[in-house]
């Protein structure tokens, strides 16, 4: 697709084509190892005047809440980049193609690629050049043009360049929709030893003044209808999982705390994939941990529209989530003595623990209950899951007819059929008179390799 893009624009800047192929070719690529992006989260019209508006209902490579499947530019303004964090691809020492838009060059891309219908908006990143503080200008000036020169009123999510001038950042800020700040790393000790160019203060600094700025510009549109905006759909932020040493429990412990402090709208979780060779770092032929990573989604999930705290889901003697049940499911087995919950009395909060019953569920079944007390049979009109929720809950006073709620049965049905192919001696398995379900025990042996 991006070939037929620039074949196409060879009219608008002659014998350019070929060198603006190669840019965008090599920074596209650069940019994919950053997942930090997700829905816009805010609204913004060009007011009439200028072109394109940003819709709350998201920008991203995926689906929005309507069912559309919308896009966004990904790119780097350049990978050539002064810092050597040993896990970069970009890294200053790693001998790879290197490229730098102009900050007029990918203004027009952008623009062309929005009038072509290929994108809805842009997501701006780059490689230190130089320094924090002229890579940060080199962002402004190109979100000034498109901003001021095309009157472009699209989603626009931009990098907060870590050691760059507070004012660079502000008015980065007044210009994006959305910034964000990737960590990557989850340890300070982490930091220190794969990304020594990079300190804590130089990445929570520009964090807490992106935070203190939503919270004026809120304030400031309260008073004043037509106040400029501040990054209007807030801040994310991306950590890294499998690098480093660092355990699911320091990770959620630290996602925690950022949502705390720092009023996070997301923290990403972005499996490492292997792609340089350094003692430090897990061989290239290691696999991306990609179950893991869906875990930490999962339990991301837990923390933020679900009332759970990170140290419900782990603690110094169980640091990772168990890789074969959601986290969910995990924390309802090992408390066991609060189920099981009828469902006509429960609290919110109970139900919202639940295994199989997520937010929509818990807010119909409060409100079909005022109505009539609800059977198995309502809850799966409301969509509870009842493969998960019926072994932890009773609907007048009674268990699902012919339920069997023993704690190995339980974990053994709760383990999805592509986890149990994970486990060992659980392929090709025949029926048998006797019960070989999987245990706990199993379990538990398997994570701590006694299997």
């Amino acid at each position: 697709m991006f070939y037929s893009i620039i074949h196409t624009n060879k009219c608008l800047k002659s014998g350019e084509s070929v060198d603006l192929f190669d840019k965008l070719e090599i920074l596209s690529d650069s940019a994919k190892y950053d997942v930090a992006c997700t829905s816009s989260g805010t609204d913004r019209s060009s007011g009439g005047e200028g072109i394109g508006n940003a819709a709350a209902c998201g920008i991203c490579h995926s689906f929005a809440a309507d069912g559309r499947c919308i896009s966004l530019l990904k790119v780097l303004m350049s990978n050539a980049c002064v810092f050597d964090c040993k896990y970069c691809v970009n890294r200053v020492s790693n001998d790879v193609r290197r490229a730098t838009f102009s900050p007029r060059e990918l203004a027009d891309l952008t623009m062309n690629f929005y009038r072509r219908n290929y994108i809805e908006g842009l997501f701006l990143s780059s490689a230190v050049v130089g320094s924090p503080d002229y890579t940060c200008e080199r962002m402004i000036e190109t979100l000034r043009i498109l901003r001021e020169e095309y009157r472009f009123g699209g989603y626009i999510h931009a990098k907060a360049i870590p050691g760059a001038d507070n004012a660079l950042i502000t008015r980065l800020g007044m210009l994006a929709d959305r910034m964000s700040v990737n960590i990557e790393l989850p340890s300070n000790n982490s930091l220190q030893t794969l990304a020594p160019d990079k300190t804590k203060e130089s990445i929570l600094r520009p964090m807490g003044l992106i935070t203190n700025k939503i919270k004026e510009s809120s304030a400031e549109l309260v008073r004043y209808k037509h106040a400029p905006r501040f990054a209007s759909g807030g801040q994310s932020t991306q950590l890294i999982v499998g690098a480093t040493p660092d355990s699911d429990y320091q990770i959620m412990s630290l996602s925690a705390a950022l949502y705390k402090k720092y009023e996070l709208k997301r923290v990403f979780y972005s499996a490492y994939i292997p792609v340089v060779e350094n003692p430090l770092l897990p061989a290239k032929t290691t696999e991306p941990p990609l179950l893991r990573e869906h875990r930490l989604y999962q339990a991301d999930w837990l923390l933020r529209f679900y009332g759970f705290d990170a140290n419900e889901l782990l603690d110094e003697k169980h640091p990772f989530l168990n890789p074969y049940v959601d986290p969910k499911c995990n924390w309802a087995l090992n408390h066991m003595e609060l189920f099981p919950l009828e469902i006509n009395r429960a609290t919110k909060e109970e139900l919202l623990r639940i295994p199989g019953v997520g937010v929509r569920s818990v807010q119909r079944i409060l409100a079909a209950r005022r109505v009539s007390p609800l059977s198995f049979e309502d809850l799966k009109k409301l969509g509870v899951v009842l493969k998960r929720a019926r072994y932890f809950i009773t609907c007048k006073g009674k268990h699902l007819a012919g339920l069997n709620v023993n704690p190995d049965r339980v974990l053994g049905s709760l383990i999805s059929e592509r986890c149990q192919s994970l486990l060992p001696n659980m392929q090709g398995e025949q029926l048998s008179l006797f019960d070989n379900r999987i245990t706990r025990e199993d379990v538990v042996q398997c994570l701590h390799g006694q299997m």
